[in-house]
């Protein structure tokens, strides 16, 4: 004998449709987050590759797999990809950061490691291309240039707290002038590759981590 699937699951009529309804959206939800990560992982590499103004939604939609009707139910448009893709960066970013700072202050790591560690995580050079395209973009459009804005701000916060671990002293005029110091340092070795570097990414690195501090126990 039949026994219809809303019984078998003790529910009625009404419930049983809601059940479903609920099961749908659940399984259009997970589709959904399945093509923002397709979309943005496909944006990174045509943006990069070609540029952001050169790529075509089409062509983004081809890349991703989905159609272009989906993109624009997920973004508003480009600029909406773009500053999705430095949400995230920022994010992953400010979680390391974060990481770091928790190791400094539980004694696993000395200030000069960290700053070590730190500058190791923007030698990435495999998104440099797509990271002077976003900055473009930052200076002609409102919405990109607030998320790298706020993504600095966060970014700053770390570093003034890591100044004052290596030289407590600091403060005002002095405090503001090594926060510039090393944000400048950061944004300028991330975008080093042009400029033919003549040490490796790990020397880079503890020398730099070693000026830095010295500077810093220096000044105030």
């Amino acid at each position: 004998m039949f026994i219809p699937l809303a019984l078998q699951l003790g529910l009625c009529n009404c419930e049983f449709k809601k059940k479903m309804e609920w099961t749908g959206k659940m399984v259009a939800v997970q589709h959904e987050l399945g093509s923002r990560e397709r979309i943005l992982l496909a944006a990174r590499s045509l943006f990069a590759n070609q540029g952001f103004h050169q790529t075509p939604i089409a062509e983004l939609a081809s890349a991703a797999k989905v159609s272009v009707g989906q993109i624009y139910r997920l973004f508003k448009g480009k600029e909406d990809i773009i500053s999705a893709i430095v949400e995230a960066d920022s994010a992953e970013r400010m979680t390391e950061l974060t990481s770091l700072c928790e190791q400094l202050k539980a004694g696993d790591l000395s200030i000069e490691r960290t700053f070590e560690l730190m500058t190791l995580m923007v030698f990435d050079s495999k998104e440099e291309a797509l990271s002077f395209d976003i900055l473009a973009e930052a200076f002609r459009n409102a919405s990109v240039g607030a998320t790298i804005t706020n993504m600095c701000l966060r970014y700053r916060e770390v570093l003034r707290e890591l100044a004052c671990v290596a030289n407590p002293r600091l403060s005002g005029d002095a405090l503001d002038a090594a926060e510039e110091m090393i944000m400048a340092c950061m944004f300028g070795l991330g975008h080093r590759s042009l400029s033919m570097p003549r040490l490796s990414a790990e020397m880079t690195a503890i020398w730099t981590a070693r000026l830095i501090v010295a500077g810093l126990k220096a000044a105030g």
